[in-house]
């Protein structure tokens, strides 16, 4: 039986004194000894928090009756270890950043349930959009879904002439677990975009509910698990290794921590490698042992 759970949840809500709040929530948590990491934003709250089961009960409880996160939800995934090392929590101007405070998600995008985008999802006048940068759907993405040549997400905004063509058809935005989603398609419906809609809780909630049918490769994570698997009905493997082309789900962080480029390397070639995307990075000075995981803590 596996030990310790992590928690993947978000909360978009208007929080006075927000620099104040995650400096007491980083105290809060130290005391329960969860690890992880959390932003805290004048706009709400996005986190992904490990620890044994009995803490991170305690834990979704005290969010859960905090009035400010009313209706909150969690992802939850049981592990066999923690998946961090430390816990962070830091303020920021937006929980995930867009480069626009203005954008405040109303929720007028519908949420579609797992069950509604299988259904939905290959008829002709719908399309799935991923919203994430490009190491992301490098890995895993939908078959068949749209997805746009974007390093962070905040320039989403600026390239909206990548999805212009799907004006006049029905969308449906996805991301890891919904947050991105939240602001992405507010930005599309200011922008003319008519019929959009995202899928409810992202990947995560799609593959727990569905089994994750169609979603090739892998789905990145913002911890040192770094990929976990989605679909248990029709898995492919979709990513290729940066040095031999052979097709990998490994993935790392360059070990030069002068790059510390996330890039897919197979296990043999990660070896030989050590854990560098170059030559260059492999001879630097700096470079970190490499252990075969390509996480390196901060």
């Amino acid at each position: 039986m596996k030990k310790f759970r992590t928690l993947l949840y978000y909360k978009y809500a208007k929080l006075e004194e927000a620099e104040v709040y995650a400096k007491r929530h980083l105290k809060y948590c130290k005391q329960l000894n969860l690890v992880g990491r959390i932003i805290v934003a004048d706009e709400g709250i996005n986190g992904t928090v490990s620890g044994t089961i009995q803490q991170t009960k305690t834990y979704m409880k005290h969010l859960e009756d905090d009035p400010h996160f009313e209706g909150i939800e969690f992802k939850e995934d049981l592990v066999d270890e923690l998946s961090f090392n430390k816990m962070h929590v830091r303020y920021r101007p937006e929980v995930v950043t867009l480069g626009a405070k203005e954008v405040f998600p109303d929720n007028k995008a519908p949420h579609l349930s797992a069950n509604e985008v299988l259904a939905l999802k290959d008829q002709d006048d719908f399309v799935l959009l991923d919203v994430r940068n490009n190491i992301e759907h490098e890995v895993g993405k939908f078959k068949d879904a749209v997805t746009m040549d974007i390093d962070h997400f905040r320039d989403f905004t600026d390239n909206l002439k990548q999805i212009e063509h799907l004006k006049d058809k029905k969308v449906i935005a996805y991301c890891t677990g919904g947050i991105r989603c939240e602001k992405a398609t507010t930005v599309m419906l200011q922008n003319g975009f008519e019929q959009v809609y995202q899928i409810d809780g992202g990947i995560i909630k799609y593959g727990k509910e569905t089994g994750g049918k169609d979603f090739d490769g892998k789905c990145y994570v913002f911890d040192k698990r770094i990929m976990v698997d989605v679909n248990s009905v029709n898995p492919t493997v979709i990513s290729l290794c940066r040095i031999c082309d052979k097709e990998t789900s490994h993935m790392v962080n360059c070990s030069n921590p002068e790059c510390n480029e996330h890039f897919c390397i197979c296990e043999e070639c990660g070896w030989e490698m050590q854990g560098a995307c170059s030559a260059e990075c492999k001879e630097h000075p700096r470079a970190r042992t490499y252990d075969g995981s390509g996480y390196y803590s901060r």
